[in-house]
């Protein structure tokens, strides 16, 4: 299936996964005038680095109006590669990620979480040009393991396959924190797969106890990070 392939093999945005090798021959070894509308089509998925060589094989260009024609390409396209939005969505547009990410072989209806319909709770997603890619939870859901009084529990953090490496789990956890925040959040609380402990110990958060282990899903800790209630005068 397409979701064992290679993602620039299967298809899937965004072109940036591309191998290295075939960005060096479109973007340096591949003279400038030929494949010109490749290079532009994947100018806005590329790594900053090989936009500024195609940045600057524009400025080579001896002819001004094809010069003028593709920095106001590159413009475009350097700014729609920044077309991505995080939005509120319901519980069921969860499933779409949760399944193949977190419940990857289990039936669908594994996909559900206590409190997910509850209306304190949020559902939080990452659209990369209108398709889902990440998403996150957040439960009002206090843990007798601390003694903040309101507190958050993040739940069901997953990005899919083809767009991970890429920044979107940092990009759903700082607008976690932003919403924790206008809450009046003093305290974040989850349970972190073991794998992604490090993950979140590099963004601030702090890892309590021992590693315990959550039937079908696999060896967890709780994890943690504290906020300064805001004082308003």
């Amino acid at each position: 299936s397409n979701s064992r392939q290679p993602a620039w093999k299967a298809g899937a945005l965004p072109t940036e996964l591309l191998p290295h090798y075939l960005q060096i021959f479109l973007m340096v070894i591949v003279p400038f005038p030929l494949f010109v509308s490749a290079k532009i089509a994947l100018l806005s998925f590329l790594p900053n680095f090989f936009k500024k060589i195609f940045y600057v094989q524009i400025l080579l260009q001896n002819n001004v109006r094809v010069k003028v024609l593709l920095l106001i390409c590159y413009d475009f396209l350097c700014t729609r590669k920044n077309m991505k939005k995080i939005t509120e969505i319901t519980s069921e547009e969860t499933f779409s990620v949760r399944s193949p990410v977190l419940r990857e072989g289990l039936p669908i209806e594994s996909c559900v979480f206590d409190g997910d319909n509850l209306t304190s709770t949020k559902h939080f997603g990452l659209f990369v040009d209108e398709k889902l890619t990440a998403i996150v939870s957040v439960f009002k859901n206090n843990n007798s393991t601390f003694n903040h009084e309101n507190q958050f529990q993040i739940r069901g953090m997953a990005v899919l396959k083809e767009f991970q490496k890429l920044g979107f789990g940092k990009e759903l956890l700082l607008h976690c924190e932003q919403f924790f925040k206008y809450k009046n959040g003093t305290l974040i609380w989850f349970n972190a797969r073991e794998t992604a402990a490090l993950f979140y110990e590099k963004l601030g958060y702090e890892k309590i106890g021992n590693l315990f282990n959550i039937e079908s899903v696999g060896l967890h800790y709780i994890m943690k990070k504290e906020f300064a209630a805001e004082v308003y005068e």
